[in-house]
């Protein structure tokens, strides 16, 4: 998502000069080629960035902070673009950093890297901020402006109510599609199940396409979290299959028509645009 916030802030001329970070150079020739990036570099150096946004798996993030505190201004905003906040909020508040904003564009897809990036991506979509006490508000305010000029809706929120909310609509989602596919590679290994492979579970599976080092870092910073969920889906299903198990199918159309009916509240609700 890194590169797709570059392409963003470019295309609505946000910043004057965009620097990108990264240990892949053919990643930042690309970046750069397509006029996202001014100029790229390999590992971090003193710089007068005025703002400077982490997009790297969770679990580089306390380290990259404590990496970048004595290289940047005092003066510079830093946030970043993992999808947990309390472990890093933490970590920023240990480094004694008051102009870290932790956020979390609620956006993106399976694929990465700036072949897959898209300066449209952030639009109309949320971005939820978690400052903690004695954030500094000017700081706040910059992430603000920045995520609302590439068309996003900002929220702000507490990293606690922030990480048990997508424990559920993020985290959960995820580990149930990697935990499908796993379950099928092993069927795979003696049925052909290939030829009866539909769109179904295509769309399903999409999202087991994500980086598997994103996700494990993912899971051990919200596990308190997403554990409880998972015992709880998993008693879900377990009572699915007790109906099956005692020819109760009229119960499980009553649970298919509720699960029906919020999809189509929440797709409703998603889709207005309005938060």
């Amino acid at each position: 998502m890194g590169a797709s916030l570059a392409a963003a802030l470019r295309a609505v001329d946000f910043a004057s000069h965009i620097v990108g970070i990264d240990e892949n150079p053919e990643s930042l020739a690309l970046a750069v080629e397509r006029g996202w990036l001014d100029r790229g570099a390999a590992e971090l150096g003193p710089d007068a960035a005025d703002i400077v946004v982490l997009a790297t798996p969770v679990g580089a993030m306390p380290d990259l902070l404590a990496c970048l505190q004595p290289l940047i201004s005092a003066r510079a905003v830093i946030t970043d673009m993992g999808s947990v906040k309390g472990p890093v909020a933490q970590a920023a508040a240990e480094l004694s950093l008051p102009r870290f904003v932790p956020g979390h564009p609620i956006a993106g897809a399976e694929r990465s890297g700036p072949s897959a990036a898209s300066a449209a991506l952030f639009v109309k979509r949320v971005v939820v901020l978690t400052p903690r006490e004695g954030c500094d508000p000017e700081a706040v305010a910059v992430v603000r402006a920045m995520w609302e000029a590439v068309g996003a809706y900002v929220l702000i929120t507490d990293a606690g109510v922030h990480d048990r909310m997508v424990a559920y609509t993020s985290h959960l989602p995820h580990i149930l599609a990697f935990a499908c596919a796993d379950f099928l590679a092993e069927e795979a290994e003696d049925h052909d199940l290939y030829p009866f492979v539909g769109a179904g579970l295509r769309d399903f599976l999409r999202i087991a396409g994500s980086d598997p080092v994103m996700w494990r870092d993912v899971c051990q910073a919200n596990a308190v979290l997403l554990a409880p969920a998972l015992v709880a889906y998993g008693e879900r299903l377990a009572a699915y299959g007790r109906a099956l198990v005692a020819g109760d199918f009229a119960s499980l159309q009553a649970r298919f028509a509720k699960a029906r009916d919020f999809r189509e509240t929440l797709i409703r609700e998603t889709d207005r645009g309005e938060h």
